[in-house]
């Protein structure tokens, strides 16, 4: 929430539309792996069964920039890989600042999958705030 904290704030001080986006991947499971996903997920597995955790995130962004005096807000949810999903919004919305959090794939995995900051900064067509969000 740190990043949206921070376009919040520039949205507001410019009055520009604020546009809250959150990609999501979908996951097809069988039986036995959605048990096993239930039994190790618990209190969490409600992200499998039919709830879309993104929709859940881009409501609760979008009540918190409008508590801090924010009118001009809109949310999406995208199905698909995090950068191609922004980037994808990004055009649609003809936006003029991306701001990301600057948490990605940390270790070996980032160095070989890159992480979303990364990625979205070097293939975006607008400028990129990313936004220290880790630690």
């Amino acid at each position: 929430m740190r990043a949206v904290d921070r376009a919040a704030a520039l949205a507001g001080v410019c009055g520009a539309t604020l546009v809250i986006a959150c990609a999501y991947l979908t996951v097809e499971l069988d039986e036995r792996e959605m048990a096993r996903a239930k039994d190790v997920l618990r209190e969490e597995a409600y992200q499998l069964l039919g709830a879309n955790p993104a929709e859940d995130t881009v409501r609760t962004a979008a009540e918190r920039v409008g508590a801090a005096g924010v009118r001009n807000v809109k949310t999406v949810t995208v199905a698909g890989s995090p950068v191609e999903a922004l980037l994808d919004v990004v055009r649609r919305e003809r936006a003029d600042l991306l701001v990301v959090g600057n948490r990605g794939l940390a270790g070996i995995k980032g160095r070989l999958l890159g992480s979303v900051p990364a990625d979205a900064t070097r293939r975006s067509e607008c400028d990129v705030l990313v936004v220290h969000t880790t630690g």
